[in-house]
C-alpha cells in the first residue's frame, strides 16, 4: 500500500533507461507512488506505458513550454525530437482518455530558457491554451510549469491570466518558486502548489510553505533533477520524496505522520488517485 506520492516526477525520461525497473521496485518497497509527467509526445507515451505496467505509477500527457519552443533535438528539456514536442490535439486527446492519465501537463510558460520576447510568449500561450481546452474536454486537471528570471515579465501572472479566461478545470503549479502573493492568487482560484527537494538546501521558499494551508500543497521530486539532501549531486528518484514530506512537516512544525496523511489526501483529491 502506498504511503507517499510523488506528484511530479520523470521516470519516463531517458536518464532512467538503464535501471527503470529497479527504480520502480525501490518505490514499491518504500510505499511510494508517482505521477510520471509527460513533456512531449515521446515522454507522454512512455508515462502512459509505465502506468499500464505498474500499479503505483500514474501519468500526465502534454507538451512542456520549452519543447513547444525548441527547434532542434537538443533544444527542449526532455527526449523531444525537436518538432515542437509533437503537439497535436487529437493525438493527445487519445492519450489523455487513458484511465491512468490523471492530468494534462506539464504545460504553461517558461521564460527562463528561451526568454520573454513577444513572439515566444505568444507561441507558448497558443499551445498552452490549446492544452487547457483539451483538459476542459476530458475533464482532467492541469499540471503547470511556470518559470521566469528576475527582470523578465512575470510568468506566474501570465499563467493566472490565461487560467482565469480559459480553464474550466483545476490543477497544480509544480516546482513552485513564486512569492506568497503568487501562491495566494493560485489558492484563490482553487489551484494547489507542489514543493521539491530544493526545500532541503535553501531557505528561499520556507515562508511560502509556512504560509500555505496544508491542504493546498503537495510534495514532488521532479526527478531526475534537484535531488534533496542528503542525496545532492546524484540522480534524483521518486523514493526521495520522503525527504520533502519530512521538510514540509519540519517547516510547519507538524507531526510527520499527520503531514504524510494530509498530502496523500491532497493528491487523491486533486488527481483522483
Amino acid at each position: 500500500m502506498e504511503k507517499y506520492i510523488d506528484v511530479h516526477t520523470h521516470v519516463n525520461l531517458s536518464a532512467f533507461n538503464d535501471d527503470r525497473a529497479a527504480v520502480i521496485s525501490r518505490m514499491v518497497d518504500a510505499g511510494v507512488a508517482a505521477i510520471n509527467v509527460g513533456t512531449c509526445r515521446t515522454t507522454s507515451e512512455r508515462a502512459v506505458t509505465l502506468a499500464e505496467q505498474y500499479d503505483n505509477c500514474y501519468a500526465t500527457v502534454g507538451v512542456h513550454p520549452c519543447d513547444v519552443v525548441a527547434t532542434d533535438p537538443d533544444g527542449g528539456v526532455s527526449d523531444s525530437d525537436g518538432d515542437g514536442g509533437g503537439w497535436e490535439y487529437a493525438y493527445f486527446k487519445k492519450l489523455a482518455e487513458h484511465p491512468k492519465v490523471v492530468a494534462i501537463g506539464e504545460i504553461g510558460f517558461d521564460y527562463f530558457h528561451y526568454g520573454d520576447a513577444d513572439e515566444t510568449v505568444q507561441h507558448e500561450r497558443d499551445i498552452f491554451t490549446e492544452q487547457i481546452h483539451l483538459a476542459n474536454e476530458v475533464g482532467k486537471p492541469l499540471m503547470l510549469h511556470v518559470r521566469h528570471k528576475t527582470g523578465q515579465r512575470d510568468a506566474y501572472n501570465d499563467t493566472l491570466e490565461v487560467l482565469k479566461h480559459e480553464a474550466k478545470v483545476l490543477g497544480n503549479v509544480h516546482f513552485f518558486a513564486g512569492t506568497i502573493d503568487h501562491a495566494q492568487a493560485f489558492f484563490d482560484i482553487g489551484y494547489t502548489i507542489s514543493m521539491t527537494g530544493v526545500l532541503t538546501f535553501t531557505k528561499d521558499y520556507d515562508e511560502v510553505v509556512k504560509y500555505a494551508p496544508l491542504d493546498m500543497i503537495h510534495a514532488e521530486t521532479d526527478a531526475p533533477f534537484v535531488a534533496p539532501k542528503p542525496f545532492r549531486g546524484t540522480r534524483n528518484e521518486p523514493i526521495h520524496v520522503r525527504e520533502v514530506y519530512k521538510k514540509i512537516a519540519e517547516l510547519k512544525n507538524l507531526d510527520e505522520e499527520f503531514v504524510r496523511a494530509q498530502l496523500m489526501q491532497n493528491a487523491q483529491r486533486v488527481f483522483g488517485i
